[in-house]
Order: structure tokens, then sequence, then C-alpha cells
């Protein structure tokens, strides 16, 4: 995945194949930029961001984009080229407030480019809820789109929806939702396998947080954690699963498991909350005071975790040192595989030609030196 070539050539935002610049139009490179034996890498996706620098995405407001292009701007240090504003579970005044307002859009010197929303709930189970308030939690009442659609307005911009597949109804969701090209996600759960496979049958191609907020794997009924080593998944599918490698919310040696068990399938994601990004010590976020202490974000005054304060850099050197898998590896979870994952591969997530030239260059241990979207350098760490 790294490029080892000595050269990558980028023309009108995309990779470009040389020899057709060589030997079809006798052309040849009008700027080149040195990078100095740094790795280049397809940048990095993170298909779960709750928010960050203060900013809460669930937080209805009349100027939400303002907020979206803010963590936009300042994830590009992270190496993120691409990202899926996430909503936790909300009443239905806050997504019909906040889903028309961000529209699917390039990333560029302005920010990171956004994919489409994921939806994190409301249609969870209230048993695995974690964080999520419960007095808006949702079943499938007329077990169909219209449910969707009665809690969040509409579905233009969505790109993922996680939902509990032991939900009432939920299957014909699942199947809808596919069909319409949004990614299905199996989360906050206490489904058994078999439910879980009858959703991978309908479509769902994802577990959000694996280990987090469903049941925890047992020899007798694996749950939805089995689906890593199923074989009932169908013939050329791949399931993934979105990993928080913080080393907080999954002990190192979960992490291993799921690794060794399925590498092709693990995306990393941060999972990040308002406080990604502000420095340590008290902060009011929402209705609460909240102390971040070193990587760990508490509810003030109890050791109550309230999400990840990660960012994706971070997140990609952890990975590769907790579970001693290959440079290629680690970026490959954060950029190829959440690309293979929506769909947008052919784009997004790799070196090929053609594909968008969303670059990040990383030192030997990765961490993020510069960042490019469309072949354009949109930040540079300084001196």
């Amino acid at each position: 995945m790294p490029s080892n070539k000595d050269d990558l050539w980028v023309r009108e935002g995309k990779v470009l194949d040389p020899e057709k610049l060589f030997f079809d139009e006798k052309g040849y490179a009008d700027k080149r930029v040195d990078c100095e034996g740094s790795i280049i890498a397809p940048g990095f996706i993170d298909v779960q961001i709750n928010g960050g620098y203060g900013i809460d995405f669930s937080q209805a407001s009349d100027d939400v984009s303002s907020g979206v292009s803010f963590v936009a701007k300042k994830i590009l240090q992270h190496g993120v080229t691409s990202f899926c504003p996430t909503l936790v579970t909300s009443p239905p005044a806050v997504y019909h407030k906040v889903l028309p307002q961000i529209k699917v859009s390039d990333g560029g010197e302005h920010g990171a480019g956004v994919l489409g929303f994921h939806l994190e709930g409301p249609f969870i189970s209230v048993e695995k809820k974690g964080a999520h308030p419960e007095q808006f939690l949702r079943t499938f009442q007329s077990g169909g789109i219209k449910d969707l659609m009665e809690a969040y307005g509409g579905l233009d911009n969505i790109a993922m929806v996680t939902l509990a597949p032991e939900l009432g109804g939920s299957q014909s969701v699942v199947k809808e939702l596919c069909q319409r090209g949004i990614t299905v996600s199996l989360g906050h759960s206490v489904a058994n396998l078999s439910q879980a496979e009858e959703a991978v049958h309908h479509g769902a191609s994802f577990i959000t947080h694996l280990f987090n907020a469903m049941l925890p794997f047992h020899h007798r009924d694996p749950g939805i954690v089995g689906l890593l080593t199923s074989d009932q998944i169908p013939a050329g599918r791949t399931v993934y699963y979105g990993m928080i490698a913080d080393g907080i919310h999954t002990n190192p040696a979960a992490l291993r498991i799921a690794h060794r068990a399925h590498p092709s399938g693990l995306v990393l994601v941060t999972d990040a909350i308002t406080a990604m990004g502000l420095p340590p010590g008290r902060h009011t976020l929402g209705q609460q005071v909240i102390e971040i202490q070193g990587l760990h974000a508490y509810v003030a005054g109890t050791k109550t975790l309230c999400g990840s304060i990660a960012t994706m850099d971070m997140c990609v050197r952890h990975f590769k040192h907790a579970s001693g898998c290959s440079v290629e590896e680690a970026l490959e979870a954060a950029s190829l595989h959440p690309a293979k994952l929506l769909g947008v591969s052919h784009r997004k997530g790799t070196l090929d030609y053609g594909s968008d030239a969303d670059l990040v260059l990383l030192d030997d241990a990765l961490n993020v030196e510069a960042t490019f979207i469309s072949g354009q350098e949109v930040w540079r760490k300084g001196p």
C-alpha cells in the first residue's frame, strides 16, 4: 500500500500512470515535490467520529456546517482526508435539523471530505445502549422505511446506519437500506450469531466498534463477534469491523484476537468525541463536566469513560504496535478497508492509477508529516 516506488505522479487531482504521460503525450512533470524518504500512503478515512475540539455533531444548531467544517480542517493534521460525521441516538427533532445542513462533499484546503453521515442509533438495544440516551431509543413499529423516515426525516447524504439486528422488523430495514446504497452496521446489540448472520445475508457489512456494546464472546453462541469466523458469509462478501485502537476501549489481546482471526476486515475508527483535541483538565461538554487525564476522558469526579479522544494517526500507530502487523496492514486498516466498506475503493483508499490523489506522508514511526487532497498540500507539520 505505501508507495515504495521512486515517484508518484498526480494530475488533475488523480494518481496518474506516467507511461501515458511519457509515451502517449510526450509530457513531463510541471512541478516536483521531494518527499525526502517519507512513506506515501492513501489518506485516512474515519467512518465513526462524533466530533472533536469542543464540537459535538449531535448538537442541533442553526449552523451545524461550521462545526463540521471546523473539525474537518483540524483532522487534516491526523492524516484524515475523508470522514463520516457520526450522530449518536437523538430525538427526531435533532436529526430533522442537523441532517439537511450537511451534504456529501469533496475535501480540500478547507478540510477533509464528507462521505456522508454515520447514524449510530436510535434503533439499538436498551441493554447495550452504552452512552446513548435511553429515552430516545426506538423500535421498528411499521417494520420498514417508514420508521426511518419518521426518525431521520430523510435518507439523503447518509452513508451508514448502525442498528441492532435482533429488533423486530429490522431485517426488512437492513434490506431496504442496502438497496439504497447505504451501508448497514450491526452494533449496540444483544443479537445472537444467527440473527447477525441473517442481517449479513440481507446486506449488512460492518460491525460497530467490535467488542464494545455487544454480548461478550461465548463459545456456545459467539454473538456478533462470531461473524469474524462465520462460515455463513455469502461468497465474495466481506464483513468489516470497526476497532477503537486507543489502548483503552479494547485490550491489546482482544485487538490481536480480532486481527488474527480476520485481518482483511479490520477498520480503524476513532469514535472520537467532542473532547478530542482539547487540553487536559476540566471542560463543559453538553450537560456535563468532563475531565481529561492522559488519553482518558471521564465524567468529572468519576471513572466513567465518556468516549475516545484518540486521533486516527494515534490509532494507526497503536494498532501496529499492539498487533505486530506490518506498516502496510496498519495503513490499509485506516484507508483501503474503510474505502471498500463504503464502496468507494475505486477512487479512495489506494494509490492505484485513476484514484483520487488523497495522500498522507509519514515518517518511519508513522507520524504524519503532510496531508494532500486531490494532489494539493492541505497540511504540513511545522519545523
